[in-house]
């Protein structure tokens, strides 16, 4: 069931002695907590536990969660490590061109030739656009430009990426 839910945020540390916790985002909108009645968190080997959203607010590009049942600072330091998870109906819809980062993890990536290159491996969010880590069969990892005149085509449902790179990226 774990596998089903999207990583949103992960908690950094508790905030204030009211309960609230540090949130670095991993969504492209961190507006998007506020939207929230309901979020998992899921700490190593606890599993995942479900927490109603009480309050959320955006402060130099953290959020600050109030979760009920988290009253003091003793109890949001014990979240500290926890990934934030939403089931995927809760997801926001994508638009053309957009993926889920978790749909990107293992597809295989080929050349325009049809020579398959390797396979992602990591999403890296650089600010200006994402960076594809990607794994060949042999040899050392690669990054790709998450850009237009790189990625030539996604296809979620083959697990397949062709792109077209510049001379000496790979």
């Amino acid at each position: 069931m774990d596998e089903a839910f999207f990583e949103i945020g992960t908690v950094v540390k508790a905030q204030g002695i009211k309960g609230e916790v540090r949130v670095f985002p991993s969504t492209d909108d961190p507006e998007r907590f506020s939207l929230l009645g309901e979020v998992f968190l899921s700490a190593s080997g606890n599993g995942v536990k479900a927490y109603g959203v009480q309050s959320s607010r955006i402060h130099n590009n953290m959020v600050i969660l109030k979760l009920s049942g988290i009253d003091d600072r003793s109890a949001a330091e014990k979240l500290t490590g926890s990934v934030i998870k939403i089931p995927p109906e809760k997801a926001l819809p994508l638009e053309e061109g957009e993926y889920y980062i978790r749909d990107l993890i293992d597809m295989d990536v080929f050349s325009l030739e049809g020579e398959k290159l390797g396979v992602i491996r990591e999403v890296l969010r650089t600010g200006a656009n994402d960076v594809y880590a990607v794994k060949p069969p042999e040899g050392k990892e690669f990054l790709i430009p998450a850009i237009k005149s790189c990625v030539i085509s996604v296809s979620v449902e083959e697990r397949r990426m062709t792109v077209d790179l510049p001379e000496g990226l790979r």
